[in-house]
Order: C-alpha cells, then structure tokens, then sequence
C-alpha cells in the first residue's frame, strides 16, 4: 500500500498543508523544529490511532484550534482507493471516516493504513524496560492480524478485573471470592496460553530476519538472540496461577501471565540491555523494526509505509550508507535535518519551515 496525499488541517505547527507522496523513497528535509516529525506522526496515527511519541491527543491539536485533521487518499496493492479522515478534537471523541461514511468505532480502522515506525527514541526498546518490547511485540501481532487487538484487549481486561477482585480480597479469600477468582483464572489461562503461543511463534519467525538486518547495516554477521522465554509457559498459565495463587492474594495483583512477559535482547551472548553499547543498542532496534516490517510484509503480502524519522543523524556514517542501500521495496518516508548523504536516492525530496512546505523536487 501507498500513501500517495496526506493533507493536514490545525495538527501540531501545521495550519494547513497538503503533501503529494511518491511510491518510492520521500525525503522530507528541514531544519529542526519545522514539522518534520510531525509529518510522520500524522502519517503514523492513521494507523494506530496515537502518537509514536507518546503524546496525548490535544498536544496533537494545534494551539488556538478546537480540532486538527488529517486526511489521506491510500492505494492498495489491489488498486483500491481509500480515503480516510480523522478529526482529533481536544475535548470529546475523535471522529474517523473511511470513504466518508462513520466509522462506528474508532479501532474499526486498524488494518486499514499500515506503517512501520523508527524513531530516535526506539532506543529504549533495547534499554528500558519490559513494556515497550512486550508492545513491539503485540503490536507486531496486529499488524499480522487484527484478531490480535481483540485478544490483547481482552487480555488487558480480564487482568484488570482480576486484580480488582484480589485488591478487594484484602489478603484474604471468602468462599465468594474464591469462587470468582476461579473463573477469572480459567479465563485468563485460556487468553494467555493462546496469546503466549502466537508471541512465542512471531520471536521464532522474527528471529532470522532481525539477524539479516543487523548484519546488513553492521557489514559483519553478529550472533543475534531473541528469546521469549516466560517461566509459566512451561507448564501452562493454568498451573503457574494457581502456584502464584497465595501471593496473588497476599499482594493483590496478578504475578504471572503474558502481562508480566520479557522479550531477551542478546548481542554476542550477552544481554543487549546491559552490556551492549549504544551503538549496538541503537543497530539493534533499527533491526527490530526492519525485521518486522519485512515479516508483516511477506506474511499479508502487502509492506507497511516505512516511516524512518530522524534516522540518519543516529547512525554512523557507514551504517547510514548500509541502511540506505538496503531500504526495503515499499513506500519509504525519511525525514532528516541533516541534508542527505550521497548515498541517498529519494525518488521525491520535501523541504519544510515552520510547518510550510517551501519546495518539491522529483
């Protein structure tokens, strides 16, 4: 699929702006705080409904608006035409239309828009903590197939009433109380399981692909390990519920389960997080997101818009010039306050200030 018109109304610095994208490589050049990432957040929230940066929605307004824009005319591989709005507004619910027509729920656009993020803070997917690689992993799976964001929905749901009812226990379970919580394990037992084996299959399917990607922008083969090895999956959620059953009480949350999961990141036989260097860390997301954008890509047959914000400034000369000369097929959005390498070969260049486009070179 490709993008190929992102118009933008009252969205963070952008009055109003209209951009014409190539089904190539797009450059989008301009000095820093010009609106260059905010660009590819704009893009990037077509597909999931939030910000890349973690912002909330009414930073996401421009100041003095009551609602920002942005809409989009996406070509599938098919020929298929869509267009899709989506009107942010700093106080009530955000409005999307998909061909004009309501949708009568937001997450109802997932699937229709595609893309791959990388950004300076993707650093963190490597040094902090569980949360973030557990989200790269599920978003990872719903990329894959929507089914996944129903799953991990109700995944979330079901932990949050089970921790409810075990902070409401006080530390001691009634026969009511037993009773359900027998129930919120039986379900929580068959989501996880499920959602644990579809976790266990991506890493195993990620795996090579990460380890192409990393050879391909360090220029030398590194042993590469993703491990995703939660202890309660060896006998099932099941068992290792009720063995966690008495400190669940006692504590009041839940202790086991796919919410408390890892993802292992090893360079060299080490863990990524700790003894790697930052150069390492930083090839090492890049891969990441590389790896699963190439996976969704062969697996529905159909690459995501690569969106690489601000990439090039992270990256040693050489990596950079790898990175570009292995850009995957697909539309590809690279902003850049840097100028381009000579190893660059963007089909179309956009230039940026203070939230204009000022110039178009094809």
């Amino acid at each position: 699929m490709i993008v190929t018109r992102l118009e933008l109304v009252d969205f963070r610095n952008y009055a109003t702006a209209s951009f014409q994208l190539t089904a190539g490589t797009t450059a989008v050049l301009g000095r820093n705080g010009q609106g260059k990432t905010n660009f590819a957040e704009a893009l990037a929230f077509l597909a999931t409904l939030g910000s890349f940066r973690g912002a909330p929605v009414d930073a996401l307004v421009r100041v003095g608006s009551d609602a920002g824009i942005i809409r989009a005319v996406v070509v599938h591989d098919d020929g298929r035409e869509v267009t899709v709005e989506v009107e942010i507004n700093r106080l009530g619910r955000n409005r999307v239309l998909v061909n004009r027509q309501k949708l009568a729920r937001a997450r109802d656009l997932l699937g229709v828009v595609r893309v791959t993020v990388f950004s300076p803070d993707d650093l963190d997917l490597v040094k902090d903590g569980p949360g973030l690689r557990r989200g790269f992993m599920d978003d990872t799976l719903v990329a894959l197939a929507l089914k996944y964001d129903a799953m991990r929905l109700e995944l979330d749901r079901v932990v949050r009433q089970r921790n409810t009812l075990l902070k409401n226990a006080g530390g001691r379970l009634d026969e009511s109380a037993a009773l359900t919580l027998d129930v919120w394990d039986a379900r929580l037992a068959d989501l996880g399981d499920r959602f644990g084996h579809a976790r266990s299959v991506l890493v195993a399917r990620l795996q090579p692909l990460v380890v192409e990607a990393y050879e391909q922008l360090a220029g030398q083969a590194t042993p590469i390990e993703l491990r995703y090895e939660p202890a309660w999956r060896q006998r099932g959620l099941a068992a290792a519920l009720s063995d966690a059953r008495g400190d669940d009480v006692r504590r009041g949350v839940s202790t086991a389960g796919p919410h408390r999961d890892d993802l292992e990141l090893v360079i060299n036989g080490m863990p990524a997080r700790t003894h790697a260097s930052q150069g390492e860390q930083r090839t090492l997301a890049l891969s990441l997101r590389l790896g699963a954008h190439r996976l969704v890509a062969e697996r529905t047959g159909s690459a995501p818009v690569l969106i690489l914000d601000d990439v090039l400034s992270e990256l040693d000369h050489d990596r950079a010039a790898a990175l570009l000369h292995h850009l995957p097929v697909g539309q590809v959005i690279l902003t850049t306050a840097a100028g381009l390498p000579a190893a660059a070969e963007p089909d179309a260049v956009v230039t940026i200030a203070d939230g204009t486009v000022t110039a178009v070179e094809r």
